[in-house]
């Protein structure tokens, strides 16, 4: 679908979506003593599958789901729903903007993954974008290859996860409404969560504290990609996902201020990496007719 110039009202989403982020972050390290990540990925699917069973319904667009591909929406939501999870674990383990910076590499996978499994080429440009990708996640782990640290690992591998999440959209995208992609996203991943909450005999209902924080994680899950999807119908990739890393100063001053984190420096050099390196691949591919591009959704 080719894309609609207007700058302003696609950075105005993009804002939308940045919020949506940080807010989740936010949620869930406010509610990390008091559920597990499997019971935060539970109760946002359930309130999520609220949502669009209410917004769906009154627009008239539940008529929308298609059941003829199952077998790509379990392929799709296994691999969100361990990124997710993965995701959320690492926001209890390392700092905030550690785990954004690191989640900003997944669209180096998709660069990487897409001639696998979409089949299609892989250029300098992108070779670029992979190598400066990997300078940059060096740089903001500063691994130490003897003893790697697990909240390091975790995110690293949500990146993973998110970028094949974004493959399969890809794929799912070409015949489907987000109706039906939402549907079966917050169906799926609620079914997912309850087996995996339940696994130890205890599922830790929401209370009168966590409930308003799992809230905000249901719905600005959901608002992230709306927000998105709309900017990128909008105006050029290469303009839209840009913003994007605008979340990662916004969530460093969160964890400053509200955490009480160091502002390290490493990790800001090493998203200005990753991101030049992502910005080049994007103008290289905008070079010809616009269109929507992948991108990723914890």
């Amino acid at each position: 679908m080719t894309t609609t110039h207007r700058p302003l009202a696609a950075a105005i989403w993009m804002t939308g979506s940045v919020f949506s982020f940080t807010a989740m972050a936010i949620a869930a390290r406010q509610i990390a003593g008091a559920h597990d990540t499997f019971e935060i990925m539970l109760w946002r699917s359930v309130l999520g599958f609220a949502l669009v069973l209410a917004v769906g319904g009154a627009l008239g667009r539940l008529r929308e789901v298609r059941r003829d591909t199952l077998g790509q929406h379990l392929v799709r939501n296994l691999f969100h729903f361990t990124g997710q999870n993965l995701w959320f674990w690492a926001l209890t383990m390392i700092p905030l903007a550690q785990v954004f910076a690191l989640e900003f590499t997944s669209p180096i996978w998709v660069i990487l993954l897409s001639p696998l499994v979409l089949g299609e080429r892989l250029t300098r440009p992108r070779i670029l974008a992979a190598v400066m990708g990997f300078v940059g996640i060096l740089l903001v782990a500063r691994p130490d290859f003897t003893a790697l640290e697990p909240g390091v690992l975790a995110a690293a591998a949500s990146a993973i996860c998110f970028a094949a999440t974004n493959l399969m959209t890809k794929k799912l995208t070409r015949g489907e409404s987000i109706v039906s992609i939402l549907f079966w996203l917050t169906l799926m991943q609620g079914m997912f969560g309850l087996v995996m909450a339940g696994h130890d005999g205890v599922i830790r209902m929401p209370t009168a504290a966590t409930l308003p924080w799992l809230a905000v994680i249901g719905f600005c899950g959901l608002l992230a990609h709306l927000c998105i999807t709309t900017a990128l119908s909008l105006a050029p990739a290469s303009y839209v996902i840009p913003i994007d890393f605008a979340r990662l100063p916004v969530i460093a001053l969160v964890g400053v201020v509200l955490y009480a984190e160091a502002l390290d420096p490493f990790v800001i050099l090493g998203a200005v990496i990753i991101f030049l390196g992502n910005w080049a691949n994007i103008r290289a591919e905008t070079r010809k007719p616009a269109t929507v591009g992948t991108v990723t959704i914890p």
